[in-house]
C-alpha cells in the first residue's frame, strides 16, 4: 500500500510504500479483544476491600442466652446477617493483570494498524519544523493534514517542539514508536507518523510476520531432527549393543589370564625349588648313613 508523504503545511512531497506485514493484513479481531481487555485489566489497582467478621472490631460475647428468648441462636453480633458485622465473601487486595504472549501483542498491534490504514486514516508527514512550541501552529499542522477528531501522533525522541506544541490539544495523544500499543490505536481515529517513525521504515518496528514464520520454522525443523536421531538410537539393534559389550568384557579378561598365568609359572619354579632341596636333603641323610 502506498501513501502520500506531506509537509506540516500539507503539500505533497513525495510517497511512501507501507510494510505490508504492518499495514496489510487481515484484522484479528479476537486477538485484538483479548489483548485489549487484558491490557484494560492490567491498569486496575485492584486495592478494593473489606472485612471478615474475623476482622470486624467487637462481637466477642453472645447477644443472649442459647434457649428460651424465641429468636433464633446467635453467637456473635459480627456475623455477616448483624448490621455492622462482616461481609461473607467480600472482594480483597488482587491483581488482574493476564499474561499476554508476546506475538499475540504484535499480532494485535499489525491488526489495528492495518484496520486504520485499509481506512485511510494513516498520515505520514516528511517531519516536524516547529520553530518553537505554539498550540496554535500545532492546530494549523493538523487542519492543513485534514485530520479531524480523535488523532495519535507518533513522535520521536528529537520532536521536543512538536510535543510542546500538540500536548495542550485535547484530542490528540501523543506516543514514541516504542509505546505504541493497539489499544490507542484503536481509541483514535487517525494515526500520524513521520518518516522517522513509521513502522517498517525505521525505528523500532514490529516483528513482521515473515519472521515469526521463518523461526517458527527453524524451530521445528530443529525439533524435527533431534526426534530422527533419538529414533536412530532406539532403532540401532539390541544384539549389536550386546556383542560390542561382550567384546569388550573378553578384551579384558585376556588381558588378566596371561597375568594369572605368569603368577602360575613363578608358583611352579618355587614348587620345583623345593623339590630340589628336598633331594638335595635325602642324599645328605644316604651319605651320614653309611
Amino acid at each position: 500500500m502506498t501513501v502520500t508523504v506531506k509537509s506540516p503545511a500539507g503539500a505533497d512531497v513525495g510517497s511512501i510504500e507501507l510494510d505490508a506485514a504492518t499495514f496489510g493484513i487481515q484484522p484479528n479481531v479476537p486477538v485484538m479483544h483479548q489483548v485489549v481487555t487484558a491490557q484494560l485489566a492490567h491498569r486496575r489497582a485492584g486495592t478494593q476491600s473489606t472485612k471478615t467478621r474475623a476482622e470486624v472490631a467487637g462481637g466477642g460475647k453472645k447477644p443472649y442466652r442459647q434457649k428460651g428468648t424465641g429468636n433464633a441462636r446467635q453467637g456473635s453480633t459480627r456475623a455477616p446477617q448483624w448490621s455492622g458485622g462482616g461481609v461473607a465473601l467480600g472482594p480483597k487486595p488482587r491483581s488482574y493483570s493476564q499474561r499476554t504472549p508476546k506475538k499475540m501483542v504484535r499480532l494485535a498491534l499489525r491488526s489495528a494498524l492495518s484496520d486504520r490504514a485499509a481506512a485511510d486514516k494513516v498520515v505520514v508527514v516528511d517531519e516536524w519544523r516547529f520553530e518553537a512550541p505554539r498550540t496554535r501552529d500545532a492546530k494549523a499542522v493538523l487542519a492543513a493534514l485534514g485530520v479531524s477528531g480523535k488523532a495519535l501522533v507518533v513522535v520521536g525522541p528529537d520532536d521536543d517542539n512538536a510535543v510542546l506544541s500538540f500536548r495542550n490539544l485535547s484530542d490528540v495523544k501523543l506516543v514514541q514508536l516504542s509505546e505504541l500499543n493497539a489499544y490507542d490505536v484503536l481509541c483514535h481515529d487517525w494515526i500520524v507518523f513521520t518518516r522517522a517513525t513509521l513502522p517498517g521504515e525505521a525505528g523500532e518496528t514490529p516483528e513482521p510476520a515473515a519472521t515469526l514464520a521463518a523461526d517458527e520454522a527453524e524451530a521445528a525443523e530443529s525439533a524435527a531432527s533431534g526426534s530422527a536421531e533419538r529414533r536412530r538410537a532406539d532403532e540401532e539393534p539390541i544384539a549389536e549393543r550386546q556383542r560390542v559389550g561382550a567384546d569388550g568384557s573378553e578384551a579384558d579378561g585376556g588381558d588378566e589370564e596371561p597375568r594369572r598365568s605368569g603368577g602360575g609359572d613363578e608358583e611352579t619354579d618355587e614348587a620345583a625349588g623345593g623339590d630340589e632341596e628336598t633331594d638335595e636333603a635325602a642324599d645328605g641323610d644316604e651319605e651320614e648313613s653309611e
